[in-house]
Formats: C-alpha cells, sequence, structure tokens
C-alpha cells in the first residue's frame, strides 16, 4: 500500500478518485513490478487529468470520451522535444507510447466492471483493422504500428566501438555483456557478484530482474571474459564487499549501485558522440539476437538466451535479420531468379545488343 502511496503524491489526481487508487492499489498488493506500477499510474493518472478538465465522471465515461483523451495524446508536443529519436504518430506521442497509454486505462475498466459498476469496457480490446466500421469487434482505437527494431551497420557498428574504446573499464565491460548476453537494461544493471561464474563464463539473469519473472542463465565470450577480469580489480579498489556488480564511481554516490539512468545517459552519450541517435540501451540485445538468427540458431534457442516468454517475440529477429526468406528465395527461385538478374548486370541483353 505503501507504493501506492507513493504513486498517489507523485500524480495527486489518482488520490482524487476513489476508484482509481483501489485500482492501483490491487495492483500493487498482487506484487506487479514497480516500474509496471509506475507506468500503469502515469497511463491512468493523464486520463484522469482530461476527464477532470472535461468535466468527465471517469466511472461513466463512453468510448467517445476515451477518443478524446487519445486525440489530446496524438496532439500532444512532446516534452523532450529536439531529444525525440523517433516520431511515428504524427505529431504527438510515438505508436508504442499511445498503446502504453491506453493500457491501464483498459484495464481500469475492466477493473470497474468486475465491481459491477459498469457492462461494458470503452477502451475495448483487438486488433486495428483497415476498412471496419468504427464499432467493429476486432478494432482497436489506436491503429498498431509494427516495426522492426533498428540495429546499426556494420560500419556504425565499428564507429560507436571507436567511441567506447576510451570509456572508462566498466562502461565497456557492461556494453560488451549487453551485447554477448543479449541483456536487457535492468537485468544489465540488477547483475551482482555472485551472479558470475567465470570458470564456465556464463551469467546467472535472477527471475526479479527480468521481464518475464523467469531466470536463466547466459554465456558470454572469452574477450568479454578478460575484459571482466579487469574490471573486478578495479571494482576491488571502489569496494571488497560482495554484491551489485556495476558501482558507481561519482562523487556524489561514490560505491553506491549504478542506477538504470545512469546508464542510460552513459550510451546518449556514447551514442551522441558517434552520431548514432537512435542507438540505445536495448539496441546490443537486438543486435545480438539478429546476429545469432544470421548465424542460424534455431527459433526456441534464440528464444531461450533471449528470455522470451513465446517464441512469437524472437520472430521479429527472424524477420529482421532476413534468414528466412533468402532461404526460401534460394530454395525456390534459385535458378530463374539467378538467371533474370544475371541478365540484369550483363551488357547487353540476350542477343548481344546493347540499349541505347
Amino acid at each position: 500500500m505503501g507504493s501506492a502511496v507513493v504513486l498517489e503524491d507523485k500524480w495527486p489526481v489518482l488520490g482524487r478518485h476513489e476508484r482509481a487508487a483501489e485500482w492501483l492499489r490491487v495492483w500493487t498488493d498482487l506484487g506487479r513490478a514497480p516500474r509496471t506500477i509506475d507506468a500503469y499510474a502515469r497511463g491512468l493518472a493523464e486520463y484522469l487529468l482530461v476527464c477532470e478538465r472535461e468535466g468527465i465522471d471517469p466511472v461513466t465515461a463512453n468510448r467517445l470520451h476515451v477518443v478524446a483523451f487519445v486525440k489530446e495524446l496524438t496532439t500532444r508536443p512532446s516534452r523532450r522535444g529536439s531529444n525525440v529519436v523517433v516520431l511515428d504518430s504524427g505529431t504527438g506521442l510515438a505508436n508504442a507510447t499511445l498503446q502504453q497509454r491506453l493500457v491501464p486505462v483498459r484495464l481500469f475498466y475492466d477493473y470497474l466492471i468486475e465491481e459491477g459498476l459498469r457492462e461494458s469496457n470503452p477502451v475495448g480490446r483487438g486488433r486495428y483493422t483497415p476498412g471496419r466500421r468504427f464499432g467493429g469487434h476486432q478494432r482497436g482505437l489506436v491503429p498498431r504500428i509494427v516495426k522492426l527494431p533498428w540495429i546499426p551497420s556494420e560500419q556504425q557498428w565499428l564507429g560507436l566501438l571507436d567511441v567506447v574504446r576510451d570509456e572508462p573499464v566498466r562502461n565497456r565491460v557492461m556494453l560488451a555483456l549487453a551485447y554477448d548476453a543479449a541483456l536487457r537494461r535492468e537485468e544489465l544493471c540488477s547483475l551482482r557478484t555472485d551472479d558470475l561464474d567465470p570458470a564456465h563464463r556464463t551469467l546467472r539473469i535472477r527471475a526479479e530482474t527480468t521481464k518475464t519473472r523467469r531466470e536463466r542463465i547466459v554465456p558470454y565470450s572469452a574477450p568479454t571474459g578478460v575484459l571482466l577480469s579487469g574490471y573486478l580489480a578495479h571494482r576491488a579498489t571502489i569496494s571488497r564487499a560482495r554484491g551489485p556488480l556495476f558501482l558507481s564511481e561519482s562523487r556524489r554516490n561514490y560505491g553506491e549501485p549504478l542506477s538504470l539512468w545512469t546508464w542510460s545517459k552513459v550510451i546518449r552519450r556514447v551514442a551522441l558522440t558517434a552520431d548514432l541517435p537512435r542507438f540505445s540501451t536495448h539496441t546490443t540485445r537486438h543486435l545480438c539476437m539478429t546476429v545469432l538468427a544470421r548465424m542460424g540458431w534455431e527459433l526456441h534457442a534464440i528464444a531461450s538466451f533471449a528470455g522470451h516468454r513465446s517464441t512469437e517475440s524472437t520472430m521479429t529477429y527472424i524477420h529482421l535479420s532476413g534468414r528466412d526468406l533468402a532461404e526460401k528465395l534460394s530454395r525456390g527461385m534459385e535458378q530463374i531468379h539467378s538467371w533474370r538478374v544475371d541478365m540484369l548486370v550483363r551488357p547487353g541483353h540476350a542477343t548481344g545488343t546493347v540499349a541505347r
């Protein structure tokens, strides 16, 4: 309950709506991850603020009222201004962010239905289907745009590594592990000294630090092992105590566990120096799994390595690698396709004449 109170202090509008506060406490008591609760609180708080401004009772709001909220999100100027890297929804929030903002609103109305306070959910579910009527069962409020993640080219990656070479050993080993083991930001920053098994060059990714709450063991390469050994010697000059692997070296937080936000700032600084503004803490994970797909790893093996709950998420990297399409093209059209391409690259036509 204490966590919910803190969130109500952060977003006072939650405290002004009894049902919203109840809903938030339910999710908190169910033990959802703090970052999930925080995201739910923010999304619902933004919706409630729009309801207050428009004089709408959120408990009895209808679909048109939720649409007004969506419209506000799609036209809102970003607080990040020039720091926005990609904006794919027009002028407001990115499409993925719009979807995230609607999730807590939909769940809130599910709760009201379960409590007998409503008969239907104004947010609804389903995927966007072009051509369907507005009230169609399968159509969502916001078209879902599915994009493949961005990964750097080989030249861009080498350029980034040139910048990283000048970074402290802690930052270099963190980037190496993030790539080698396809780690999420929270998994990387939450590593502890007893999660390491240098003899077998493996890491234990604890369940409580993962997105799917499933523990896994992942390997890292020999070069990363050498870098890690150097960092451990350096870490001993900061603290010999067991505990968080990566420690802050700033004057303010010297010896304290490195925060997620500090690591994000490090990567942002490195990315801008390398002139790769789209590079983020998740890019190394995308790049690693795409490389594994290109190397021919089986779908289930990649999913297990990445800690995916299902192979549906893993298919993104199969698509990004182009492996399946390349294999099908090679098997199914090898002869006729090669012949046609060969005719394109020859200086003349099959008759020997040259186009003028």
